[in-house]
């Protein structure tokens, strides 16, 4: 019997997939968070205490309701933050100070008005994340895109495209258009578990047509 039938890659749900080692996780496992979404075997690696995923999840609050999103298969280094929208103040007010916060009396200078809102994060599957980027609020990240080390990401980021710097640009896409579209229609992510596992050696490749049932 082919041994690949036999194998269907890490348990999915377990928190430590490595042995003997506790600062990597998969990320869904540990999330407590229900505005905080995680796609499966997305891995999260830190330097000190995989706990502090989501305290880097910056001023995320219960009430403002906007969620972060992240697909399946990502990989994300230490010290990634992501700044959520309860940090947005007034831009077009003649003060960006937040009066209503502290009550007393101040909490009328916000009758009429509402704080931006920029929207949920959206990051799709296989991203690489690296550390210590931080990633804003309403930005949507394409599928297998890239984030380069220390970079500040403040608007979209194109599907299978490698970004770096503060603010984050574009460096190159990773593949052709032609690619890039073919891997989009792939998704191979969404793929039975079984059939990943059967494809590893392709998916670590780099020639599309080798990927098969």
């Amino acid at each position: 019997m082919n041994s690949k039938i036999l194998m269907n890659g890490p348990d999915k749900n377990i928190i430590f997939p490595l042995g003997n080692y506790d600062r990597l996780c998969f990320l869904k496992n540990i999330i407590k968070n229900p505005n905080i979404i995680v796609g499966d075997y997305t891995y999260y690696d830190d330097f000190e205490n995989v706990e502090n995923f989501e305290k880097n999840v910056k001023y995320h609050f219960d009430f403002v309701g906007d969620k972060l999103i992240i697909g399946k298969f990502c990989m994300i280094a230490s010290d990634v933050k992501f700044i959520m929208n309860g940090a947005n103040h007034l831009t077009d007010a003649m003060t960006t100070y937040p009066f209503a916060i502290f009550g007393q009396g101040w909490e009328k200078a916000m009758e009429g008005k509402t704080y931006p809102q920029k929207g949920d994060i959206n990051i799709g599957n296989d991203v690489w994340v690296g550390y210590n980027a931080t990633i804003m609020a309403g930005v949507t990240i394409g599928d297998g895109a890239i984030i380069a080390t220390n970079s500040t990401i403040i608007k979209d980021v194109e599907p299978y495209s490698i970004v770096g710097g503060n603010p984050a640009k574009e460096i190159k896409k990773r593949f052709s258009d032609e690619k890039i579209t073919k891997l989009l229609e792939l998704k191979w992510w969404d793929w039975d578990i079984q059939k990943i596992t059967n494809n590893v050696n392709n998916l670590t490749g780099n020639n599309i047509d080798d990927l098969v049932d």
